[in-house]
């Protein structure tokens, strides 16, 4: 099986001692690092590979008190590599030059001597907010690649689908918390994607969360954070995704499946912006704006005692209906022939067109599975198909779509088998992670990686 990635960090410092202590606290922490002594080094690394953050030094053997070195490195790494965060260095106190550091562009700074969790912390929360960064892009590039114009962004000719994106258009402005009602499959997790895409807080984090695949026993760690301590395994600072959203949007993917336990912490941060990590008594408080997203009557869930009115209150600001597949007729073909063109090219088979048998067969179908049932069955399409047009013959409704034939694998890489099965065990398991990790005999940290890996956002929720 493939090796899975490790983060790496860029390590600047002329002491050979301090870059040997940051490798072996990084390498504690699954952190990979490659350390350079001076800035022409770190420059030279950079140039050949890419890294997902830099840790530097203010001062070297040139200058060891001025950091004009350390700054003028800082500048040259944002000007080689605008997308990398690049935290400073400075030494304890000296408040002019981490100001300095901050407005030429670092992402952060790191007081000498350093607290080995504030360090841990503040990489892991650079790192996070990187990926987040670089997944966004490559998803407005992949959304103008498919529909040949950067502006387009939401498939929508339908009568139906029209009147969504006039009322995301109309509320994307807002700070208000939205929630997104719809079968599975419609698309919740897209009009999320552009429910921020659209706002002011755009150039901010959009910071997704699935609810139905967080334990109630790590809740609090995943959502407010924990401190080093605060339980036996606890042996870093953690951030929660409330702060990681902090300015900008936190997408909660089946909201339906907070606990009862839970949910008052969760109304608690959603009325005042304040929650504490897991183990500290200091409070913190983000501007966080909230989509959330569920298949479930919560009203219904509200009458059995299942779901709090007042969180279901603080949920629903505005409402956004997805209407099924089967009530958007207009768009079956449209969403079709931009699947098709995404697996063609993930697959390596470009030029697959649809064939007017398959046109037929495709508006005929009553669509149980909405618009992942379809996305999935242009993936088995491209996987399958002889020729360049693909026919009505090569298409496989309900359970044969649902179901892998043994030879789906057959011509694959090792990469593309591996994304194709987990793919599949998360679609069985409606989207639940870890009746899907059972499934596959890993854990659930091992699904995540494996899902950010092959870039499985769709197989994970969000086209829900």
């Amino acid at each position: 099986m493939a090796r899975e990635p490790t983060p790496t960090i860029l390590i600047a410092d002329d002491q050979a001692d301090v870059r040997e202590a940051l490798r072996l606290l990084l390498k504690a922490e699954g952190i990979a690092s490659h350390g350079v002594a001076d800035p022409a080094a770190a420059l030279e690394a950079a140039r050949r590979r890419e890294f997902a953050c830099a840790l530097i030094d203010c001062n070297y053997s040139r200058d060891t008190t001025s950091g004009e070195e350390g700054l003028d490195l800082l500048e040259k790494l944002r000007q080689l590599a605008p997308e990398l965060p690049v935290v400073a260095m400075t030494a304890w106190g000296n408040v002019p030059l981490t100001v300095e550091a901050m407005r030429r562009g670092a992402a952060d700074f790191i007081e000498k001597p350093w607290d080995n969790a504030r360090l841990v912390s503040v990489l892991r929360a650079q790192i996070a907010l990187a990926e987040g960064a670089r997944r966004e892009r490559r998803l407005a590039a992949e959304n103008a690649l498919l529909r040949g114009e950067a502006g387009e962004d939401f498939i929508a000719e339908s009568p139906a689908m029209r009147r969504v994106l006039a009322l995301v258009e109309r509320v994307a402005g807002s700070d208000a918390n939205v929630l997104v009602l719809g079968e599975n499959g419609t698309g919740k997790g897209v009009v999320a994607q552009l429910l921020h895409r659209r706002s002011p807080r755009a150039a901010q984090s959009l910071v997704k969360v699935n609810m139905g695949g967080i334990a109630e026993s790590v809740f609090e760690s995943e959502m407010f954070g924990h401190v080093r301590g605060a339980y036996t395994d606890a042996k870093s600072e953690r951030i929660g995704r409330f702060e990681l959203a902090d300015g900008g949007t936190l997408f909660l993917d089946e909201v339906g499946n907070v606990p009862a336990a839970q949910q008052p912490k969760l109304l608690r941060v959603l009325e005042d912006g304040e929650f504490e990590r897991l183990g500290s008594s200091r409070t913190l408080k983000v501007d966080v704006r909230l989509v959330s997203a569920t298949n479930a009557d919560l009203q219904a869930e509200v009458a059995a005692g299942r779901f709090r009115k007042d969180l279901l209150y603080r949920l629903n600001t505005l409402e956004v209906r997805l209407p099924p597949l089967r009530e958007r007729a207009e768009d079956i073909l449209p969403l079709a022939r931009s699947f098709l063109a995404r697996n063609a090219q993930r697959y390596g088979r470009d030029g697959l067109r649809l064939a007017p048998s398959a046109e037929r067969a495709l508006t005929a179908w009553r669509w149980p599975g909405n618009v992942r049932e379809l996305q999935h069955l242009m993936e088995r399409a491209a996987l399958l198909a002889e020729h360049d047009e693909v026919g009505a013959a090569t298409l496989a409704f309900g359970e044969a779509a649902a179901m892998p034939a043994a030879t789906d694998l057959d011509g694959m890489t090792l990469e593309q088998a591996e994304a194709h099965l987990v793919q599949r065990a998360v679609e069985r398991a409606d989207g639940n992670l870890q009746r899907a990790a059972d499934a596959l005999g890993i854990t659930r940290q091992s699904l995540y990686r494996r899902l950010e890996k092959h870039d499985l956002r769709d197989a994970s929720g969000d086209a829900d």
